[in-house]
């Protein structure tokens, strides 16, 4: 159309292109973003006055993956996108983490960020192109943002920077890294990795910001060329006079209560300084309603904890700089569950348990991006009410409890064996928090884990490094291990989990407009530091993975059976390997290596009786005649020529009139008939015609000579 304008940078050998002035023209800014033939589109709105009695910054990110961006359609009964996947609510977190700093203090108006796949060629993710669509879409606005970003997916093959990679390079590379930054500066990062270095990992943040500033570039670009100035946009101070009324009455006293170890005694504390500040603000400014107080008071406690820690090397709880709070564990709390075990770090505590299961308890992934179509691993954690000692409604699974799941399932990931039969399954219950429970579920989780049995590389172990600075950031001072309180009145949430060789897992939350390098060095270093001391104390608990799975997991064989005998193991449609697992109890998965030409059967019981007897069956049905074994067959049809014996179920074969008896006898019907059963003698096999050559003659022979031995 004749409005379309696009804007196209080079990375890594490929055109990212912006296009806007097509699509959405009431919306406040409006993009695509293609790499290839994946295209997201993403629109931004927001309200032109704050809603009444609003006292956060109610930014909104949504995505979501249209199943006809690849030509498909959904499953399901109802053929339409439903609530969203987990894979949709983390991109949307992805999108969101990046951006929200980046909104001017005192901005209260509602902005919705909504972002969805249009086109998939099927090669690649398209979370950075929402990212990405975001950041041009919010630039091009007149929404205040104080962007744009840029973000790119980094991988590393064969020691080569992969920028951007495909599944089929994703599935190589040994770093998975979504990362965003401001011009300069560090942003956001999230993803995995297989125990990489410090030093490799730094280098492949500064690898991929080189490519974020190209990006950022042609968004500037873009707003310039469609006729826009330059945004100039300012935070909104709280009003002096009321802070320095605020400091006079109550901020001495707050800086006491802050320093009080306990959270529950802490928190009572403070919210009698606030309630107390609340009356004589009031009286002094009636007009001053509760949302305002409330950010009055926030800013006082946020000034208040840093200055504590800057200016009187004062931390909340009273800790050094890098010291890590009160570390508690033990395993085998729940004998019955597979694997179990509990972590606490100072106030922050977790319960988790493990289970086995089949390959059929995998979770099946219906992606429109591609990628694999399913996982064996799951970490799924709760945060209830209780873990703060609240009372709150329980739902289903928040946005934050999917993330937080993710983050320490991607970390525990990296160290499963590879070829471990079984489906696992970690539950993290977070029973007490007080900052960084993700952090906490990597350690329990690698606990329960070993508790189970499973024989994971090495302990994994999650920690995270807080920072505070001064207005104009020329004091900054990084902390470990941050307490709830430390979190909110930072700058910084900085998450890495691995093991003592490397990274394993890690995800950024900022509230600072983007970290210098130095900081973000200092940050991996001081996150290494503290999970060798983690891993040291779970050593301690557990030294290893014990050597046999609970006896609760269901036990496992492994065996092959000829490609060709596959279907008389399921049967039609199913019903022989269902009457088996019915019957035994036990479950049976069966893959075929078409490589190899076999068919690869695994079954599962609880009990080795069980094992047995599903595994018995299955050899009934693919066992083979060999010749010289003597079998209790059963007749099941006459000839004059001899009869037909099922030696094996599904597997017969021919005992002619001269092999059923060592005397001559006058026709078949004369020895036996339909029905009856026979001990008979493989003699023979003819492999080309699979025929079978059966004796009644040689088995009597080998009896007689039995019986006279």
């Amino acid at each position: 159309m004749e409005n379309t304008k696009q804007f196209k940078v080079n990375i890594a050998g490929q055109d990212l292109v912006f296009e806007t002035g097509l699509l959405a023209m009431q919306a406040a800014g409006a993009v695509t973003c293609s790499y290839g033939d994946t295209t997201v589109f993403t629109a931004v709105t927001n309200t032109d006055e704050p809603r009444e009695g609003i006292d956060f910054f109610p930014l909104q990110c949504e995505y979501r993956e249209k199943f006809y961006a690849a030509g498909k359609f959904p499953g399901g009964f109802f053929k339409r996108e439903a609530r969203p996947s987990s894979k949709e609510i983390l991109t949307a977190r992805m999108c969101d983490r990046p951006i929200r700093p980046l909104f001017p203090d005192g901005y209260y108006n509602d902005v919705q960020v909504n972002s969805m796949l249009i086109q998939s060629d099927g090669t690649r993710e398209a979370d950075f192109l929402a990212v990405n669509a975001s950041s041009a879409a919010l630039h091009i606005s007149e929404i205040p943002f104080m962007g744009p970003i840029g973000c790119v997916r980094i991988g590393r093959v064969d020691g080569e920077w992969v920028i951007n990679p495909t599944h089929e390079q994703k599935a190589k590379s040994d770093i998975d890294l979504l990362y965003a930054g401001l011009r300069g500066k560090f942003l956001m990062m999230e993803g995995s990795a297989s125990e990489i270095s410090d030093e490799d990992f730094i280098a492949a943040l500064k690898r991929a910001h080189e490519e974020v500033e190209k990006i950022i570039d042609v968004q500037i670009e873009m707003r310039r060329a469609l006729g826009k100035p330059d945004k100039d946009i300012k935070d909104v101070p709280q009003p002096a006079d009321k802070m320095d009324f605020m400091r006079k009455e109550g901020g001495d006293a707050l800086a006491a209560a802050l320093l009080i170890k306990g959270k529950l005694e802490r928190q009572g504390k403070v919210k009698a300084i606030k309630d107390d500040l609340l009356a004589k603000v009031s009286e002094k400014w009636p007009e001053v309603d509760a949302v305002g107080f409330v950010h009055l008071f926030d800013a006082l406690e946020i000034e208040t904890v840093r200055k504590n820690v800057l200016e009187k090397g004062l931390r909340i709880d009273g800790r050094a700089q890098h010291e890590i709070r009160p570390l508690a564990a033990q395993v085998g709390v729940l004998p019955r569950v597979h694997g179990s075990a509990i972590f606490s770090r100072g106030e922050t505590q977790s319960f988790a348990t493990a289970t086995l299961g089949t390959k059929k308890d995998a979770q099946e992934l219906d992606s429109v991006t591609g990628g694999p179509l399913s996982k064996r691993f799951m970490l799924h954690y709760n945060f209830p009410p209780y873990c703060t000692g609240e009372v709150g409604r329980l739902g289903s699974t928040g946005r934050r409890e999917i993330g937080h799941g993710a983050l320490a399932e991607r970390s525990i990931a990296e160290v499963l064996p590879d070829d471990f039969p079984y489906s696992i399954r970690v539950v993290s219950e977070i029973m007490g928090s007080n900052g960084s429970s993700s952090m906490a579920s990597i350690c329990v989780g690698t606990l329960a884990l070993m508790d189970a049995g499973v024989p994971i590389k090495c302990p994994v172990a999650g920690i995270s490094i807080g920072l505070f600075t001064n207005e104009d950031q020329s004091q900054k001072v990084l902390v470990t291990d941050i307490l709830g309180a430390e979190d909110h009145c930072g700058d910084m949430d900085f998450k890495v989990g691995g093991t003592r060789k490397g990274i394993t897992g890690f995800q950024v939350d900022l509230k600072l407009r983007g970290l210098t390098w130095d900081l973000v060095e200092g940050a991996v270093k001081a996150a290494h530091d503290a999970r060798i001391k983690i891993i040291d104390f779970m050593e301690s608990v557990i030294p290893a993975p014990r050597a046999e799975l609970s006896r609760y997991v269901p036990r496992m064989e492994t065996f092959e059976i000829k490609a060709d005998k596959i279907g008389a193991v399921i049967g039609k449609g199913g019903e022989t390997i269902k009457d088996i697992t019915a019957k035994t109890g036990a479950q049976i998965d069966i893959e075929e290596d078409k490589e190899r030409g076999v068919g690869i059967v695994t079954i599962y019981a609880t009990s080795p009786e069980m094992l047995e007897a599903a595994k018995k069956r299955v050899n009934a049905l693919t066992a083979e005649a060999e010749p010289g074994k003597i079998y209790d067959g059963v007749v099941t049809g006459i000839k004059e020529f001899g009869a037909f014996v099922e030696i094996l179920p599904g597997l017969e074969g021919l005992c002619h009139i001269s092999e059923l008896s060592d005397k001559r006898v006058p026709n078949v019907e004369a020895v036996c008939k339909v029905g009856d059963h026979m001990r008979v003698m493989c003699i023979g096999v003819d492999e080309q015609r699979g025929r079978i050559k059966l004796s009644r003659r040689e088995a009597m022979k080998a009896a007689d000579a039995a019986a006279q031995a």
